[in-house]
């Protein structure tokens, strides 16, 4: 017979999030070529959560606006998940965009042709992706 006494199970607790940060974070999903994934990631959240979050957002808006599918997105200001800073402004002079990607610990600088600069927003997309 084992004399050892049970030990109480660890109670689970569930973590809440207020509805502007789930505003934001939904927000920050519907814009061009943002990864869900990633913006799960940066924010500590499992995507699948984030998804449902996502669907219901576009139910709520489709009902309230009553125009099924169509969803109108209102304008959240969005968390900034990746920070990013031009130290030189573009001049005619200098002309070159200087830019300091920032996540983590990770730290990319770019500098990038002004006369190039139309193909910077494709580089930046694919590379915080």
């Amino acid at each position: 017979m084992d004399t050892r006494e049970a030990k109480p199970a660890a109670r689970r607790t569930r973590r809440t999030h207020t509805a502007e940060f789930k505003a934001q974070v939904i927000e920050a999903c519907l814009q061009p070529g943002v990864s869900v994934a990633g913006v799960a990631l940066a924010n500590g959240l499992n995507a699948n959560y984030l998804r449902r979050w996502i669907k219901e957002h576009r139910e709520q808006t489709a009902r309230s606006t009553g125009k099924g599918g169509v969803v109108v997105s209102r304008h959240v200001k969005p968390t900034a998940l990746v920070p990013v800073t031009i130290e030189t402004p573009v001049t005619r002079e200098t002309g070159e965009i200087r830019i300091d990607l920032r996540r983590g610990t990770t730290v990319v600088q770019m500098a990038w042709p002004a006369t190039h600069a139309a193909l910077l927003g494709g580089v930046l997309k694919d590379l915080l992706r």
